[in-house]
């Protein structure tokens, strides 16, 4: 789950790390009176989207007065920022900066360790800096046993260059900052800027922070940072029936198949397979090694219930799950939907089981089920019916 800005900054906060004061406004009165309640001298009037560049598309203004503030406001909500709209905007305080640094956290799944980069030349694109000048981006790797102590904290401030006079309190924050990515269980906690105000004080001025979805069970308060005003309603819908459920841009043909790898396939094949009739694959949806009549009937209930949908492509791998109480399973989803399953399914059942699986479901003879023996085919059947 990746955070808003301000989330983030609270995380921070609530862990220690220096920030400035912000406040979340919806309007622009509601902004003019955080703005009042601030009393700050200098105000920056942020888009809170998950997106970059938010600056150059003018979602980050700078203001002096309440009133400036509030026609800042008025002028970012609504915005459209890279297919992302602004409902909300953080008044954050303003400050004097000497210098912009760069520092973030990351799980580098390839290495499978943590990875620290940072810089001393921060406020700009970092993936434009890393390919251009990468010696300018200090890459530390991080031993997940060891992780980030004040002796490792020091050596990211020597190999991305600080001058003496900050390393102890650019590490300082580099270790709260570690405290973040640990005990919140995040995959990412990115601050750029991380600047030095005029008077030498080190602060995050812009943080990105991600949070692993798998350790949500040990963070119940997570759960009220999730955006559900912008969520995918069948995503979100998914979600609550327990299913692995991702919606694509621009596909016909509704895909369930039973483990990750398989369903990764089935979109390959439907999408080669759908070149010719111009039609796509438009989910991705796992229901996991079991396909009783319950998960299957929530898995096309989920995937009905897209418009985009005009075909269904049932691709299941008989295996601890026999191929007969797939079919089993399949026939009493469709009972169980009854009126509401009004579009076509292709099914290619293989594996354990598959002969009485495709004898259950030819008994069965319901109108909207096509069986076929191979994926290619299935997909090329699905395909062809969706166009």
């Amino acid at each position: 789950m990746d955070l808003f800005e301000y989330q983030a900054r609270d995380l921070f906060a609530k862990h220690g790390v220096p920030v400035l004061a912000g406040i979340v406004a919806t309007t622009p009165q509601e902004a003019r009176e955080a703005a009042e309640d601030m009393g700050s001298e200098l105000f920056v009037v942020k888009a809170q989207v998950k997106t970059g560049g938010r600056g150059k598309a003018g979602g980050v203004k700078l203001a002096r007065t309440a009133e400036e503030v509030e026609q800042a406001a008025d002028e970012i909500l609504g915005m459209d920022i890279k297919g992302h709209t602004v409902r909300r905007v953080m008044i954050a305080e303003g400050t004097d900066i000497a210098e912009e640094y760069y520092f973030s956290i990351l799980l580098d799944r390839s290495e499978r360790r943590y990875l620290a980069m940072c810089s001393v030349e921060g406020g700009v694109e970092i993936e434009q800096l890393a390919v251009e000048r990468p010696d300018a981006l200090a890459r530390v790797p991080i031993d997940p046993d060891e992780g980030i102590d004040e002796a490792m904290a020091r050596h990211i401030v020597d190999e991305a260059g600080f001058p003496e006079a900050d390393a102890d309190a650019v590490a300082d924050v580099i270790l709260k900052l570690w405290d973040v990515y640990v005990n919140e269980d995040a995959t990412l906690v990115e601050v750029n800027p991380l600047v030095k105000t005029t008077d030498g004080t080190i602060l995050a001025l812009d943080g990105k922070v991600s949070l692993d979805d798998n350790a949500a069970f040990r963070h119940p308060h997570h759960a009220e940072l999730e955006d559900r005003e912008t969520e995918n309603p069948l995503e979100a819908k998914a979600k609550e029936k327990g299913l692995n459920y991702v919606k694509l841009d621009g596909g016909q043909v509704g895909i369930i198949g039973n483990g990750a790898g398989l369903v990764m396939s089935t979109l390959d094949v439907v999408a080669y397979a759908g070149e010719q009739y111009g039609v796509g694959p438009a989910n991705f949806l796992d229901i996991g090694g079991g396909a009783s009549a319950e998960v299957m009937a929530n898995g096309l209930d989920v995937i009905l219930g897209d418009a985009d949908v005009r075909s269904v492509f049932v691709n299941v791998f008989g295996g601890i799950t026999a191929c007969d109480e797939v079919a089993k399973g399949i026939v009493a989803a469709l009972d169980i939907l009854g009126d509401a399953a009004t579009k076509p399914l292709v099914v290619r059942l293989d594996g354990n089981n598959v002969d009485e699986g495709r004898r259950i479901l030819e008994e069965a003879a319901h109108p909207l089920v096509t069986i076929m023996e191979t994926m290619d085919g299935a997909a090329a059947k699905a395909a062809e019916i969706a166009a």
